[in-house]
């Protein structure tokens, strides 16, 4: 399984008029966190869309357990559970500075060629860099 954590702090203009976070900005924390832990390990969203592949999100489901509130910093976990195919599955925990639970979230995004617009297989070298996870240990 893939497991990786970023760090996101709310800003102000994420938070709504009660000071927390908007529930339309985690979208953009969820593509913030899957864009920046797949850079952990070598791997650019930039160069898969240059290879001609897109990822659009088909599927986003969020489950709010407590707010996120201005100026905290925001520890978010991305899981890949599955090794990506045609579709790829990511999770998120987000926990706050107190290490509380607060949210967690699941994308599901298929592999595109850009031209067509028909589902591909994911890059190799993006499932070179992601196998080591899934292997047995």
């Amino acid at each position: 399984m893939f497991d990786a954590s970023i760090n996101i702090r709310v800003r102000y203009a994420e938070t709504d008029q009660m000071g927390m976070v908007y529930y339309g900005n985690y979208a953009t924390y969820y593509e913030v966190a899957r864009v920046e832990a797949l850079r952990q390990i070598g791997f650019r969203y930039k160069e898969l869309e240059e290879e001609g592949i897109i990822m659009p999100v088909i599927e986003n489901n969020s489950k709010f357990i407590q707010p996120a509130l201005y100026d905290e910093l925001l520890t978010v976990r991305v899981l890949i559970k599955k090794l990506p195919g045609i579709k790829t599955i990511f999770n998120y925990e987000f926990t706050n500075e107190s290490g509380t639970l607060i949210h967690k979230g699941e994308t599901i995004l298929v592999f595109l060629d850009n031209k067509t617009r028909k589902p591909c297989r994911p890059p190799s070298h993006l499932i070179q860099l992601l196998t080591p996870y899934f292997s047995a240990r």
